[in-house]
């Protein structure tokens, strides 16, 4: 066997696992790793500018193309806990990562040493394994642990935490005989699918709810197939939107308190029956289980055994990958419909689509200072369905679900449990990392992209050209909105007199910060719009732009101060702070007659 330094056996195991990019810093106690990287030459890396912001990066580079597993790097201490909500968020929506951290030598070790911290005990609650490798000899072995588990089961992250001497260490090790280990994945019986289509056979109003474990295996496809053979409408999760096309005849709309469409909270609660694939009844989706689950029987099928019944208690439930159990319920299912024994919802499917037709909410509005929904309708008009949107967190995210459209997988990148602020840019950079030819699309309110925006100069010095579309209303608008059930308005204002700016910025100046000279000193490109007339020729200015010159492109739109967004605190209680579009002749009492409301 050949003769090689830990770290030079912990580069080529990912090479051999096809990792081709990282995102990382270097420092002290991770050079080892680094000098092994630099000279195999295998492994592309991108400078962050803050160790959280590599995390995201890596988050970004796994969500946007099925198989990819992004790599973050850090050294020893405050660059693993930086890491620390990188590897929440992705644990939190079964991404995995690879995240690896430098440590102090094993002697120095509980001693208090500089930058010594116990990252393996700090990151196992939010990581699949989190390790200390205390062994030199085992570094290729924890390795190949940490993709065998990354892939297995429920995807997710994991931490590798290497002592500084443990890296140096020389070990024997035959990279050439190295193999992967198969990942692990739980598949539905054939038995179990028999009984989940007799009961969705005996339902005169199904739906699928479609979630995030769908995109994750790479199952999309097999979705549409299987709601196309039965007839049975879909409602996609948040992260599961994008499995079906949102022009597809039976997407019904998304469902929940927040990022949901009116059209979709109608469809749920007129529903009896629903067969949830690759989800996990997220809050933001269901509400309470009391309203979401009234009257009507469930089936969940998940890759996680203690999903099933955590957050209500389904009458049937299915371990499973949702592709393999997917594959099988295509198969049954063409075999009922060549037998002539799948039920006719026909009907059902045309009521449904009839309320995504009538049910929804306005967004031409030509006032200014401008509001947030016209911005989404000029953003469905100029970019086209190959768009990948990336979002985070707030009232542009829950608007932006609301409001744009999304036609594929991967098609809308977002952290959808965690939502930690900061998190668009960095993910933007991976996704566009990932495939740097593909119209990539950040959104985000002016705090999420004051909270990393250093990393767009990460974007011009690595050439990761993509457009961002700032909405700036200078508030924590989210948090704003909620407290108005404390009926204040309190440490929640972004706005004050920049003094920096000139006369000519005339109401922008009382927004606070100056965006565009940011940007243009972190070496990106920038737009600012005030008239919502202009929204669209600075979208397709942005595109070009972001064409030519090869980085992101900042559309900072100014809005409204005071915006409030759709939500509520039950499906059947969302409260509309805008006027509708209701397109029924009748309107509202037309929808009831009609029996549309649910």
């Amino acid at each position: 066997m050949a003769r090689m330094k830990a770290c030079m056996a912990a580069v080529l195991v990912m090479e051999k696992e096809g990792v081709s990019q990282a995102f990382g810093v270097p420092g002290a106690a991770i050079n080892p790793l680094y000098a092994a990287l630099r000279e195999r030459h295998g492994i592309a890396h991108i400078l962050a500018r803050h160790v959280e912001a590599a995390s995201h990066m890596a988050e970004g580079y796994t969500r946007a193309r099925a198989g990819n597993i992004g790599v973050c790097i850090g050294t020893s201490g405050p660059a693993g806990t930086d890491m620390i909500t990188g590897l929440y968020s992705a644990g939190a929506d079964s991404i995995p990562i690879l995240c690896i951290t430098g440590q102090a030598p094993r002697a120095r070790l509980y001693k208090e040493d500089f930058q010594a911290v116990d990252i393996e005990a700090i990151a196992r609650p939010v990581t699949k394994w989190a390790v200390t490798v205390r062994e030199p000899a085992q570094v290729p072995g924890a390795f190949q642990q940490a993709f065998h588990l990354m892939r297995s089961a429920r995807p997710g992250p994991v931490l590798i935490d290497l002592p500084f001497d443990v890296q140096m260490a020389e070990i024997e090790f035959d990279i050439d005989t190295y193999e992967p280990l198969p990942a692990y994945k739980p598949a539905a019986t054939r038995r179990q699918v028999e009984k989940a289509l007799d009961m969705l056979a005996a339902a005169e109003k199904p739906l699928i709810v479609a979630g995030g474990g769908i995109i994750n295996a790479d199952a999309s496809a097999l979705l549409v197939e299987f709601a196309e053979i039965t007839g049975v409408p879909v409602i996609p999760t948040l992260m599961g939107w994008g499995s079906i096309a949102d022009d597809h005849p039976l997407m019904a709309g998304m469902c929940g308190l927040q990022t949901s469409h009116r059209y979709g909270n109608a469809t749920l609660l007129a529903s009896d029956f629903v067969l949830g694939i690759g989800n996990r009844w997220a809050n933001r989706h269901t509400g309470s289980p009391e309203v979401y689950c009234r009257g009507r029987r469930f089936v969940h099928v998940d890759i996680e055994p203690t999903q099933i019944g955590r957050v209500f208690m389904p009458d049937f439930g299915i371990v499973s990958d949702a592709k393999a159990a997917l594959t099988l319920f295509v198969q049954v299912a063409r075999e009922r419909r060549a037998a002539g024994r799948l039920r006719d919802v026909g009907e059902w499917a045309q009521r449904c689509a009839e309320r995504k037709r009538l049910m929804l909410r306005q967004t031409h509005f030509e006032q200014a200072p401008i509001k947030p929904m016209r911005v989404y309708q000029e953003m469905n008009e100029v970019f086209g369905r190959d768009t990948t949107y990336v979002s985070s967190i707030g009232l542009s995210q829950i608007a932006g679900a609301q409001f744009l459209h999304v036609y594929g997988p991967r098609r809308w990148i977002n952290c959808g449990q965690a939502g930690p602020l900061g998190w668009t840019i960095p993910a933007a950079l991976g996704v566009v990392a990932a495939d740097p030819t593909q119209l990539v699309v950040g959104l985000s309110g002016d705090y999420d992209f004051q909270f990393l925006i250093e990393e767009l100069a990460v974007g011009a010095q690595f050439r990761l050209p993509y457009v961002h579309v700032l909405l700036n209303n200078s508030y924590l608008g989210l948090i704003r909105q909620a407290q108005r059930n404390f009926e204040m308005d309190y440490c929640v204002q972004l706005a004050f007199d920049n003094q920096n700016m000139s006369e000519a910025d005339g109401d922008v100046r009382g927004y606070g910060v100056d965006h565009q000279a940011v940007v243009q000193g972190l070496g990106c490109k920038s737009l600012r719009v005030t008239d919502p007339d202009q929204i669209r020729p600075a979208l397709l200015d942005a595109q070009a732009m972001a064409r030519r010159f090869g980085v992101p492109v900042v559309v900072e739109v100014i809005l409204e101060r005071v915006t409030n967004i759709a939500m509520g605190t039950e499906i059947d209680k969302v409260v509309e702070f805008e006027p509708v579009d209701c397109r029924h002749p009748q309107g509202r009492a037309g929808l009831e007659v009609a029996g549309l409301l649910g």
